[in-house]
């Protein structure tokens, strides 16, 4: 199983903790505690560990390019589909679709459009319920919008959660980027949303479980 660059510290630091930890329950149960509390604290530890190794699970999967289609960006379940202004950049009413991701989901973030990133931009804030309808606009965020070879500006935005505090994104503008290419990491749950133009074909309801960079969300309209 291949480990993303993002956990290699963390998966370091806290190993380094639960052995300290356990170490100190090993010294002081010959004194205090007995030897099943031992063998139940290194179990609970030791799989607490791998969790945490799992979560930064990086698959291998098939780049499909469409520019007729939308790509999630992420894996997990969509929870928003609706048409909403866009304020921060395109300034026009947009289709938007959000996607949660729980803990046990991958955190990878692929691009759902290839072309040139035109804008990007960082933006502090809180950290409320990932699925709150007001995480969009005050927790922590990036928001990014690619142009595609069509003249398609799409935007996306990962959105921090209640547990997830570090987004990580790998672009810059001017960049080009290709479509279902890593562009960045969520650590420990939380969305994406992805706005596209309104006329897009919907591919998705609400609850449908979605693959980042296999599942298509919309059809672009033909022009």
């Amino acid at each position: 199983m291949k480990i993303n660059k993002e956990g290699h510290r963390i998966i370091a630091v806290s190993g380094l903790i639960f052995l300290v930890l356990w170490s100190l329950i090993y010294y002081f149960q010959s004194h205090h505690i007995g030897s099943g509390l031992l063998i139940t604290s290194g179990v609970i530890l030791f799989a607490f560990w791998l969790f945490i190794i799992a979560f930064f699970r990086e698959p291998r999967r098939v780049k499909i390019h469409d520019e007729e289609l939308i790509f999630s960006p992420c894996d997990g379940r969509v929870v928003v589909t609706e048409v909403v202004h866009e304020d921060e950049y395109l300034q026009k009413e947009m289709l938007q679709i959000s996607i949660f991701m729980s803990v046990t989901n991958i955190h990878m973030n692929w691009s759902p459009v290839g072309g040139i990133v035109e804008y990007f931009k960082y933006h502090p804030g809180r950290f409320l319920i990932a699925w709150h309808p007001k995480s969009s606009t005050e927790n922590e965020r990036t928001t990014t919008v690619v142009k595609t070879d069509k003249g398609e500006s799409i935007l996306f935005r990962q959105v921090a959660g209640l547990i997830a505090r570090r987004i990580v994104s790998y672009v810059k503008v001017g960049q080009p980027i290709k479509q279902n290419d890593v562009f960045g990491f969520i650590k420990f749950g939380s969305r994406i949303d992805v706005l596209v133009p309104k006329d897009c074909e919907l591919l998705v309801e609400i609850g449908d479980p979605v693959k980042g960079s296999q599942t298509p969300l919309v059809r672009l309209p033909k022009k």
